[in-house]
């Protein structure tokens, strides 16, 4: 009886070992009351850093005496909220977003992710928590101001946000187009563009709003809907339009926390919070 008891402890344990860990064996990470989120703070209208705490801005917790603030911020603050949690921001560069998740530096990132395939590899998403459109700014000057279409921008000189479809699929796609090196950041790249070092500059719509309220002799070029469009197969492109929260692999409880606030929100109720960022971010006053 004894042997035959040891042999069934041990093909439990064995079978212990066989099974992956369970995605409950992952900490969601707030068990402390706190959620931790990343983004760049320099992305507007989805974040920037402002020097005080004015239209709700919140302490960028490794960066003393600087605020977050934006459509990611005011996100994060309803999320935090409805949960009873604290917000933590921590700012990082954006290629150390995916990183920092993996590796639990923070609890999720809310800093205007595309849900790419390649990223859901990495990470999981919670959300939409907004639909975003691709689109072109050029000055308003420039011989490239009434393009009606992306073959429009052949010859000119273009830049986007480095490791963003922007750059990485939709340049590329302009016959002709004299693609400059990536942007390391939103606002170097939006600084090319009004220093006249690119013509034009892809990007998505929020952040060329913003972009033309910040400077008003920017135009934005919008091909949605016509065949001078970008082209992608309907499941890319809405993979590239949906912009998600994202947290480590297999953090189940903090996920269906999350999209419990998001569904609860309509496209209208995105749309209406982010005119809002864009109308207090700094340099559109």
């Amino acid at each position: 009886m004894k042997k035959l008891l040891s042999l069934v402890m041990a093909l439990a344990v064995m079978m212990s070992l066989a099974v992956p860990a369970s995605r409950a064996d992952v900490p969601s990470g707030v068990e402390d009351g706190v959620l931790t989120i990343a983004m760049e703070c320099a992305y507007a209208p989805y974040n920037w850093t402002q020097s005080d705490d004015s239209n709700g801005a919140v302490p960028i917790s490794n960066v003393p005496g600087s605020y977050a603030n934006g459509y990611d911020v005011m996100i994060g603050k309803m999320i935090a909220k409805a949960n009873g949690w604290e917000l933590e921001v921590i700012q990082s560069d954006w290629d150390s977003l995916v990183p920092g998740v993996q590796t639990g530096t923070f609890d999720a990132v809310i800093a205007g992710q595309s849900m790419t395939a390649e990223r859901s590899e990495q990470v999981d998403f919670a959300g939409p928590y907004f639909y975003a459109s691709i689109v072109c700014v050029t000055k308003a000057d420039s011989k490239f101001a009434d393009a009606t279409s992306i073959a429009d921008l052949s010859g000119g000189s273009c830049t986007a946000q480095i490791a963003t479809i922007w750059y990485d699929q939709c340049l590329p796609q302009i016959e002709g187009a004299n693609v400059q090196p990536a942007a390391e950041t939103a606002p170097a790249m939006l600084m090319a563009l009004e220093t006249g070092m690119v013509d034009f500059i892809c990007t998505d719509m929020p952040t060329a709003q913003g972009a033309v309220a910040a400077y008003p002799d920017m135009k934005i070029l919008d091909f949605s809907g016509t065949d001078g469009d970008f082209q992608f197969s309907e499941e890319v492109r809405a993979e590239n339009v949906n912009i998600g929260v994202s947290m480590m692999k297999g953090n189940t409880v903090l996920k269906e926390a999350v999209d419990a606030v998001l569904s609860t929100m309509t496209v209208d109720d995105f749309n209406a919070l982010m005119a809002k960022a864009i109308e207090i971010q700094p340099l559109s006053e």
